[in-house]
């Protein structure tokens, strides 16, 4: 512990301010005496200074000197971290001081209360332990008895300097200020001056080692006289502060009687003056001139009403309304192709068609400057980055983002806004969207278009029909603002998981572009690129931590999840991430390395299996292809034939146009039974019970009538299709395979459970060009235009009997790669 100034055993907490007393000249000052060091303290004669000393060495020190004559010299040392000591740390020149009081502390410590009596200099150590113990050179204080004119005038300048500091709230205790007003000493005086200062270690000992008493003086006045322009600064700030206080609580208690004698008065001085500052406002807002007539309509009504008016509130909220929303402010494009391009690329992985149908619409604004904002609609499945893209567009373009979701919105003014004859109106979503954007082209993403509802309040995709237009919404008109409002220069970007849901009014105003669900190359590709580096962020844990290896992203991607987004795929990785961070925050060190073999430790059991078909083909089943809101899905589709009354069942819980289907596709085969090997009398006493696994999840749609016409084939003949086929379309009567949708989705459905070899409508053959390889990659597509085509391809050539007369022969185009990678 240190040797500092402490507060003195007899005050208790409260810090005991050094006191000036005259030295006793009866003491006589030997040359040897113990030695104390101080850190952060420099003692000057005629000081009296409380100690608290706890090094053992100065203890002994102190023990030393009570034994002897109570003498004991006190040295600064150069540095005050030093804890302990050496000869070489400590200032040659000290104060030679008498120990007036001391006590012991129950610790050990010590306290006591030193006065300095004289300078002095170390000539020679003579020990250093067990404390230290010098012999001094004492130096005397030099005579300048009768002052001279120069030294008496420096005396009094510093007497009316340091007056001057105490007036200005320098603390200094009156017994200071008494003595140093009656000292005639240059030397004593710039001591006492000097210790009465908040010195720094350095100019207390240059104070204390200068010898000379004018010099000493010139120099304790130059500290006091800064220190003095100090507090004078100080003091006409807080001055300055205090005025400032004063006359601010002076205007509000006048400006308060003023609002109530107006009030009595009916004076309206002080309303024309805000009315005639919002009017300037109007001018400045780069209103049309269509619009800037009805503000200032609506402010001559405000200026005729009285204050206390019911409408007068309502007025103003109008008008704040209209010069808050932005009529002419506008960010400005940021139309570098390259930068935008690579800005996308960052954020997404693929979405090739979206970020080519932007850099289209920036190359035009390019080169046109001005052009209509184009009205884009993003369908696919959740989970794909539908709703983030947006966001990136916004960065790309250097344009302010706007979200709003219309999930459930029913009402029509949530889109135009109230009138303002209800109580609490206010302007719909869109005029609210563009005062949250501040500028009027920002990014505006409306999502979940697919989900707005209707109801007695109005349909909300109505009142959509005019902002989604971009040859009508230059004059949108809310019925809050009752004024045009042009919302041209907005880039509008929908998002819907399904088409079929939007009106086809405003389908008609947007253009579509789909997006499909990833393959699990993309989701590993998407997992290491952005998934797992954003979750270990959030998770506080770093690469020095942790480390997913992409054996155990794939086995996430095929055992964990089932969707066609990455949502599932970034939870299940966020799993992963904190139960490694509970590790660390545990103190586990080192590396956590999560690999395929030790996945189950983090997430359990698998939920999913890898491959979801069966591995031998049965009779009566066939395996169907759909197309559902979150990607594409394998079904099972099993049939079973019994004797009967020739009876149609259908089970699953399917839709009426599936069931239409089933229906088209047992009437097919009784209308063809001969070509098919089947006799006629023998279906018609049969019995047909049709049922799709999964019984409580909704089925609908036309294209598994393939699917569902080779498992009553299967059924009746008693012979199992080709393992591993799967198939898509969607028959006629006359045994027409007509064209599917979600040709992509069910692709990669297919891939994902094993499928070799899928059967689809050979007027879904173009749809292939845009398809990926890997997607098809160790996959066999078959295009078919009829029933008897897809017949050959599902159970094999001559697989059914003798074919029918006049029958073509196959058209099927197969794709063949090589083995999936």
């Amino acid at each position: 512990m240190s040797e500092e100034k402490k507060n003195s055993p007899e005050t208790g907490n409260e810090e005991r301010p050094p006191e000036v007393q005259e030295n006793s000249s009866g003491v006589e000052i030997g040359d040897t005496m113990p030695l104390l060091p101080l850190r952060d303290l420099v003692v000057f004669p005629y000081m009296i200074v409380p100690l608290a000393v706890a090094r053992q060495n100065s203890i002994r020190a102190l023990d030393e000197a009570l034994k002897e004559n109570r003498l004991i010299f006190l040295v600064a040392q150069h540095k005050a971290e030093v804890e302990d000591p050496g000869r070489d740390d400590l200032h040659q020149l000290g104060t030679v001081s008498v120990i007036v009081r001391m006590l012991k502390t129950p610790d050990g410590n010590a306290r006591i209360l030193v006065q300095g009596l004289q300078r002095a200099r170390i000539r020679e150590f003579l020990q250093t332990e067990p404390f230290f113990s010098v012999r001094l050179d004492l130096v005397p204080e030099e005579v300048t008895q009768p002052l001279t004119i120069p030294l008496e005038a420096m005396v009094r300048t510093t007497r009316e300097t340091f007056l001057r500091a105490v007036q200005l709230g320098k603390p200094v205790s009156p017994e200071v200020l008494g003595v140093a007003e009656g000292i005639q000493d240059p030397g004593r005086l710039a001591d006492i001056v000097g210790s009465s200062l908040d010195l720094g270690m350095e100019a207390a000992q240059h104070i204390l080692e200068t010898i000379n008493p004018f010099e000493r003086l010139s120099y304790v006045h130059e500290i006091l006289d800064r220190e003095v322009k100090v507090l004078e600064v100080q003091q006409k700030i807080q001055d300055q502060t205090k005025e400032e206080l004063s006359r601010t609580q002076k205007e509000y208690y006048l400006r308060q009687q003023m609002k109530t004698i107006q009030q009595e008065l009916g004076d309206k001085n002080g309303r024309e003056e805000e009315i005639q500052e919002i009017r300037e406002r109007v001018k400045k807002a780069g209103m049309p001139a269509e619009v800037r007539e009805e503000v200032n309509k609506q402010l001559d009504r405000l200026a005729r009403m009285h204050p206390d008016a019911a409408e007068t509130a309502t007025l103003r909220t109008y008008v704040e309304w209209m010069l808050e929303i932005p009529w002419k402010k506008a960010t400005k494009d940021h139309l570098d192709l390259p930068a935008a391009e690579r800005i996308l690329d960052e954020d997404h992985y693929d979405l090739e068609k979206v970020k080519e149908r932007i850099l289209e619409y920036l190359g035009v604004l390019k080169l046109r400057k001005e052009m209509k904002g184009p009205i884009l609609c993003l369908v696919g499945p959740p989970g794909v980055g539908k709703t983030s893209l947006g966001r990136s567009i916004a960065r790309a373009m250097g344009r302010e983002f706007v979200r709003m979701s219309l999930g459930g919105v029913r009402d029509e003014a949530e889109i135009r806004g109230h009138r303002r004859t209800y109580v609490g109106a206010l302007p719909g979503r869109i005029i609210q969207g563009m005062k949250q954007a501040g500028s009027r082209n920002p990014v505006f993403m409306l999502d979940e278009i697919d989900k707005l509802g209707a109801d007695f309040r109005g349909d909300p995709s109505s009142a959509l029909l005019e902002v989604l237009d971009p040859e009508q919404n230059q004059s949108f008109r809310d019925h809050y603002l009752g004024v045009p409002y042009d919302l041209s220069s907005v880039l509008f970007i929908a998002t819907a998981n399904l088409a079929d849901p939007i009106p086809q009014a405003l389908r008609d105003r947007m253009e579509t572009i789909q997006l499909s669900g990833y393959t699990a190359v993309e989701k590993s590709r998407i997992a290491v690129r952005y998934l797992v580096p954003r979750q270990m962020e959030r998770n506080g844990i770093s690469e020095k931590n942790f480390s997913l290896s992409n054996g155990a992203i794939d086995r996430i991607i095929q055992e964990y999840t089932m969707e066609a987004g990455v949502r599932s795929l970034e939870r299940e990785i966020g799993s992963v991430c904190r139960k490694v961070a509970k590790k660390v925050a545990m103190g586990k060190k080192g590396r956590t390395v999560v690999t395929a073999r030790n996945l189950e430790k983090y997430l359990g059991a698998p939920r999913f299996q890898g491959v979801v078909r069966e591995e031998e083909a049965r009779v009566g089943v066939a395996i169907g292809l759909a197309w559902t809101p979150v990607g594409g899905d394998t079904l099972n589709i099993e049939v079973s034939a019994v004797q009967g009354k020739g009876s149609l069942t259908l089970t699953g819980s399917l839709g009426d146009v599936m069931k239409e289907s089933a229906q088209a596709a047992l009437s097919y085969i009784r209308s063809r039974a001969k070509s098919l090997g089947l006799v006629p009398q023998n279906i018609l006493t049969r019995d047909i019970h049709v049922h799709v696994p999964s019984g409580a999840t909704p089925k609908d749609g036309p294209s598994a009538g393939v699917a569902i016409a080779s498992a009553m084939i299967s059924a009746l003949l008693g012979k199992p299709p080709l393992p591993a086929v799967a198939m898509t379309g969607e028959i006629t009567l006359t045994g027409r395979v007509l064209p599917i949708g979600g040709l992509r989705e069910k692709l990669l459905a297919a891939k994902r459970a094993g499928i070799k070899r899928v059967v689809i409508p050979a007027r879904n053959r173009a749809d292939l060009k845009e398809i990926p390889s890997y997607v098809t990659r160790g996959v066999e597509i078959m295009t078919v235009s009829n029933v008897d085509e897809a017949l050959e391809a599902v159970f094999g050539k001559d697989a059914l009997g003798k074919k029918p007369k006049g029958s073509a022969k196959t058209g099927s185009v197969r794709k063949r790669t090589g083995d999936a990678g």
